[in-house]
């Protein structure tokens, strides 16, 4: 069952189960009406005789029949008779309906009674006067009442039956025009294959759960594109970049063994070998890197990271490799909530991330100082990396985060070309913002931002 017509009858149920009840409570009250008004009729009869009582002595006795006749409606088998204190009966009209003494007594005793006895409808009044105490009881058949609560009843299950009926084709309506989002979402979503992971779900004017879906839908499509392209990363470069020192280093053994030669042409071909072993090397190092983010990007559990503290053991390990000082920490602004120094990543890929820049700024630092610039605000986190290279044209600045593309294109300066694009590819796994600032010969900033 789809959801439009789950959604109508869910709608109709809620709202006929509503309308139901107050039909039935329509239903109890205007019951309720038709045996109290009758019953107030009755009563109004009992008032009508206690007066003609009162002035029985200049009145007929068939004065009450003709005044009911002329002034009152005519109720079915009316009855009225007035008893004294011997509980003798005065007013009596042509019938054979009598009351026992224990009813008359219990008139007196509470003053007024009203019950049903079978059809008939009975009331029964005391009354105190200064020329005796007396009790008047009337009694009629009710015969509209069955006829009118049938007649109700019909109008109310007709109306009940129309209402159902109008309430759930309005349901579908409703359903209908809720969803039509939905239908626009799935029709863009058949479009989505793994050849175009780069298309997404236009975002809908709403602030509901539907904005919700697309929103979500969206980060999970961005997800499988970086992990698409990511493998498809690792492959191309594992097939490129280890075949090539590899054949490098094969053919420099090869042409080597072919005969005897000097010690100064061995060590050229060994010299040879270990540059390209060195190249191969950082080769497989980038490709650990590629794999590890590969295998952790999906399913990367962010954790609280101390983004000051991650700033330090960096500091520590390039102190290590190229000495003290080399690279260059700035702290500023810092502030005393700690909290404002805390990010949500994964502490290893963000390492991954930011060595890789610092590894790029001093390949082409030719042997200068780097300077890491570290500021935290309720705002932001920003991290910046400066290095006094060549710096970088703004055509190359637009590509420098691609795989493979490489500034220097003699390869002068060793590297895979996917150190900034795996570091990219991290900040934005972790909401954050990644931009180079360079001009040719004024040397490089890579500016990364972590919104709050």
């Amino acid at each position: 069952m789809k959801i439009k017509t789950r959604l109508s009858l869910y709608f109709t149920l809620i709202s006929s189960g509503a309308l139901l009840l107050v039909l039935i409570a329509v239903y109890v009250a205007v019951f309720s009406f038709f045996n109290t008004d009758f019953y107030n009729r009755l009563r109004e009869r009992s008032r009508l005789a206690s007066q003609f009582y009162l002035k029985a002595d200049e009145l007929a006795t068939d004065s009450l029949v003709r005044v009911q006749q002329k002034y009152l409606e005519k109720l079915p088998d009316e009855v009225i008779r007035v008893y004294d204190d011997y509980n003798l009966s005065a007013f009596n009209t042509k019938n054979n309906v009598y009351w026992t003494k224990e009813i008359i007594e219990q008139v007196r005793r509470d003053g007024s009674i009203e019950y049903e006895e079978g059809r008939r409808k009975v009331v029964g009044e005391y009354y105190k006067d200064n020329q005796g105490n007396f009790v008047i009881l009337v009694s009629a058949v009710d015969t509209n009442l069955e006829h009118r609560t049938w007649v109700l009843a019909k109008i109310t299950g007709v109306l009940f039956l129309i209402f159902g009926t109008c309430l759930f084709f309005a349901g579908r309506v409703f359903a209908q025009r809720a969803l039509s989002p939905v239908d626009k979402i799935i029709a863009q979503i058949n479009n989505i294959q793994a050849s175009n992971l780069h298309l997404r779900v236009d975002q809908v004017n709403s602030r509901d759960e539907i904005a919700e879906l697309v929103n979500n839908f969206n980060r999970l499509l961005e997800h499988l594109q970086n992990a698409f392209e990511l493998q498809q990363t690792f492959v191309a470069n594992a097939s490129h970049e280890l075949r090539t020192p590899l054949t490098s280093i094969m053919g420099e053994v090869d042409v080597a063994l072919t005969k005897k030669r000097n010690i100064v042409e061995y060590e050229r071909v060994l010299r040879s070998i270990a540059n390209d072993g060195g190249r191969l090397q950082e080769t497989i190092t980038s490709l650990m890197e590629l794999a590890q983010v590969d295998l952790n990007y999906t399913r990367a559990a962010l954790t609280p990271v101390r983004a000051d503290e991650l700033i330090w053991e960096l500091e520590e390990y390039w102190a290590s490799k190229k000495g003290p000082g080399m690279l260059k920490i700035q702290l500023s602004a810092l502030p005393e909530d700690e909290e404002q120094l805390t990010l949500p990543a994964h502490k290893s890929m963000l390492y991954i991330a930011l060595n890789n820049i610092i590894d790029n700024a001093f390949k082409y630092s030719g042997g200068n100082q780097v300077t890491l610039s570290f500021r935290a605000d309720v705002a932001r986190i920003r991290i910046a990396i400066t290095d006094k290279g060549q710096g970088i044209s703004a055509e190359d600045a637009e590509k420098i985060f691609l795989p493979f593309f490489r500034v220097n294109k003699d390869k002068s300066i060793s590297g895979s070309g996917i150190g900034l694009y795996i570091a990219s590819k991290i900040v934005e796994l972790f909401k954050g913002t990644i931009r180079v600032q360079s001009e040719l010969g004024q040397g490089s900033t890579f500016i990364v931002d972590f919104l709050k």
